[in-house]
Order: C-alpha cells, then sequence, then structure tokens
C-alpha cells in the first residue's frame, strides 16, 4: 500500500503526539483539580484545532515542493475530510462520556484525568487498529467491502436508535464489575482504588475509566473503517485520526453544556456513516471525489445543527 510517508516524517509525527500528550498531563497536573473552565477549554480547543490545519498546511507545503501541487491539494484535502469525520464522530463519543459522568455524578474537577488518560488510551488503541487495518486491505482488498457494510449498517441503527435512552444499569461489563470487584459508594480524590483493612476497594472513577476505554474500543471500530473510506494511506489515515483524538478533552469541556442544544447531530453522524459505508462499498465502480465527500459531511454537519438550534428537542422518557 503506498504511502506519502516516509521514515523520518512518521518520526516526527510520533514525537509531535509525544510532546502534545505531555503538554497536556503537565498543564493538567499544574491545574489540579480545579474545574476546566469555558474559556480554557475554548482557548484548548483553538489550539488543537491550530495544530492540525498547521500540520496540514506543512504537509501541503512539502509534497507541493517533492510531489508537485496535484499530489498536495489531493492529500491535504483527504486529511482535512478524515479530520473532520472523526472530530464529527468524536462529539457523539463525548456525549457518551457526558452520560457516563453524569450518571456516576463525577465532579467536574474530578473529569480531567480519566478524560486524559482515555485519550492517551484511544492514541495507542488507534494507532494499533489503523495499522492492522491497513495491512488487511493491502493483503485483502474485499475487507474493504467488510468495512463498508459496517458502516452502513452502523449509521442506519444510529438513525434508528439516536433518540433511544441508554440505560447503564443494564451495561453489562457494569454488571460484571459489581458482581466480581470491591466498589466504594464514594470518591476519594483523583485515586482509583483505595485499601481499606487490608482489602483494596476500586472507586467510581476507577469504574467510569474502565467504561471509557470500552467505549473507546466501540467508537475506534466505527472511525476506523470511516477514514479508511476518504484514503487507503496509512500516514493520511493515522495523522488525521489522531490529531481529531488530541482535542477530545478539551471538547469534552466545550460541548458539556451544549448536549441538548445539538440534539439532532446524531441522525447527522448516522447519515455520514450511511454515506462513507456506501462510498467504500461502491468504490471499484464509482469513485467519490475527495472534493464532494468533504462538502457532503460539511453540509450534513452543518444541516444538522441548524436544525438542532431551530427546534427542541423532545422529552426524553426515562
Amino acid at each position: 500500500m503506498e504511502s506519502i510517508g516516509s521514515w523520518w516524517m512518521w518520526a516526527s509525527f510520533a514525537v509531535v503526539v509525544v510532546i502534545a500528550c505531555a503538554v497536556d498531563l503537565l498543564v493538567l497536573q499544574k491545574k489540579g483539580d480545579n474545574r476546566v473552565s469555558i474559556g480554557q477549554a475554548l482557548r484548548w480547543s483553538a489550539l488543537w484545532v491550530g495544530l492540525a490545519l498547521l500540520f496540514n498546511a506543512i504537509l501541503w507545503w512539502y509534497l507541493d515542493g517533492q510531489a508537485g501541487r496535484e499530489v498536495a491539494n489531493a492529500k491535504a484535502a483527504q486529511f482535512f475530510t478524515g479530520y473532520l469525520i472523526e472530530k464529527s464522530l468524536a462529539v457523539d463519543n463525548i456525549f457518551v462520556f457526558l452520560m457516563l459522568f453524569t450518571y456516576f455524578a463525577v465532579p467536574a474537577e474530578l473529569q480531567k484525568r480519566v478524560l486524559i488518560l482515555g485519550v492517551i488510551g484511544a492514541i495507542i488503541l488507534r494507532a494499533a487498529m489503523i495499522l492492522v487495518g491497513a495491512w488487511l486491505i493491502k493483503e485483502f482488498h474485499w475487507v474493504l467491502y467488510l468495512f463498508g457494510a459496517f458502516l452502513l449498517v452502523t449509521g442506519i441503527k444510529m438513525l434508528i436508535f439516536a433518540g433511544a435512552h441508554s440505560d447503564l444499569e443494564k451495561n453489562p461489563i457494569l454488571k460484571w464489575m459489581r458482581g466480581h470487584m470491591n466498589l466504594t459508594s464514594d470518591f476519594d480524590g483523583e485515586k482509583f482504588w483505595v485499601i481499606r483493612q487490608g482489602v483494596r476497594f476500586y472507586t467510581p472513577l476507577f469504574v467510569v475509566m474502565i467504561l471509557i476505554g470500552i467505549t473507546d474500543v466501540v467508537f475506534a471500530v466505527d472511525s476506523i473503517p470511516a477514514i479508511f473510506a476518504i484514503t487507503e494511506d496509512p500516514f493520511i489515515v493515522m495523522t488525521s485520526n489522531i490529531f481529531a483524538i488530541l482535542g477530545l478533552r478539551a471538547m469534552y469541556f466545550l460541548l458539556a453544556d451544549l448536549k441538548d442544544r445539538f440534539h439532532l447531530l446524531t441522525y447527522g453522524l448516522g447519515v455520514i456513516l450511511v454515506f462513507v459505508g456506501t462510498k467504500m462499498l461502491i468504490v471499484d465502480w464509482i469513485k467519490i471525489p475527495v472534493g464532494i465527500s468533504l462538502s457532503v459531511v460539511g453540509i450534513i454537519l452543518a444541516i444538522s445543527m441548524v436544525a438542532s438550534l431551530m427546534t427542541k428537542p423532545k422529552e426524553s422518557s426515562q
């Protein structure tokens, strides 16, 4: 499978990711248990988006000089389209995080550590899944059809069950943890476990972290095929996906209070998954240009967000 990524480009990207995570961790440590304000979240979100756009600009400039304007334009468009899709899917991921934090009544000042660990776990997980996915597509082309069918079914299910109420009490993982582990009912700062009379007890923060990790796995299974529908270049797939994840923590605090305001966004994400799944299924007969894919994704997102602002959410039945 051809890729524009040379060894030094992969190495440089890895260094950027490590530095970004380290900075996030250091800022988290410095801030301690303080609550993240909307202003802080907005500045960090702008920083992560700006970093992704800067990376894309540098990539375009390099390819323009090395491979020509046509290749530079194509790869930059693929990166931006993939980034936009992954960022959009991350919004639904964030709403699941919000549901978990609300269900377990996690104080806002304790959510930061779980989120950053979740982001680091998601980066490692998706990096591994992307490499495996790239190898599978290279060795077995028919895997593209499997990915496409999966995205199509996932998108349809998302459209059907978008308004359904999730009941965490029925979650099998949570049931297993409650039946096989010593759990406390109260938090103890940012601790994941405490020792009481020589016995280890796990706090609700640990339970939330495990459920967020499982959520990362579920959403990775959705998002990885989606980006391969845009490009099969492993370097573009990896960089666009990871850059979208890097801003996940800041975007959570920015959007946490806006869930109800964008109540139709899940429907938009469902339509996007149906579109990219169909695109993947017909790739050998009809190739949809990246520019058209970018326009379709952007229009769907814009319509779902504007429609959300213009209509009131339905009262959810508990």
